[in-house]
């Protein structure tokens, strides 16, 4: 947008650092950044503002354009003062139409049913068997439980 080389960069954040100083670079390239942002917002505003009116001029020249070409045509071609109905020829009574819509045939049954029912057993859900639990095995538990009769770790109190 401006042409900044890479050199004149360089030369802006050397004195950027001497002036402000490493400390305070950080916020004051974010208050810069605001700025910017805000400036920008501020230029595609008023770039919108601008445009719009433009649009509506061009559509105002287009309408007068279309209503001088409109009034040539009317003007070069009057409107017929008989009606468009008189100038057609009134249908005969016994014409039979072009397209006649028939029924289908009928038949005793609709095509969709099947001749005989098909038989299908009834569906059985059957549940699976449930091991009776066992008091005197450990290893029927669930694996992250913990055996009540181990010994106390290291770092427990003893009671």
């Amino acid at each position: 947008m401006f042409g900044i080389d890479s050199s004149e960069l360089l030369v802006i954040v050397i004195i950027a650092v001497i002036v402000i100083g490493p400390k305070d670079l950080p916020r004051a390239l974010y208050k810069v950044g605001q700025i910017v942002g805000k400036a920008q917002g501020m230029a595609r505003h008023f770039r919108t503002g601008i445009d719009a009116m433009v649009r509506e001029v061009e559509l105002e020249e287009l309408e007068k354009k279309w209503a001088a070409q409109n009034k040539r045509i009317m003007d070069e071609h009057p409107a017929d003062p008989a009606p468009v109905a008189d100038a057609l020829p009134a249908p005969a009574a016994e014409d039979k139409p072009v397209f006649v819509a028939e029924s289908a045939p009928v038949d005793d049954k609709p095509p969709y049913v099947a001749e005989e029912p098909v038989e299908t057993p009834p569906f059985v859900a059957e549940s699976a068997p449930v091991p009776a639990p066992s008091s005197t095995s450990a290893v029927d538990g669930p694996p992250y439980v913990a055996d009540a009769s181990a010994a106390p770790r290291k770092g427990d109190a003893a009671a």
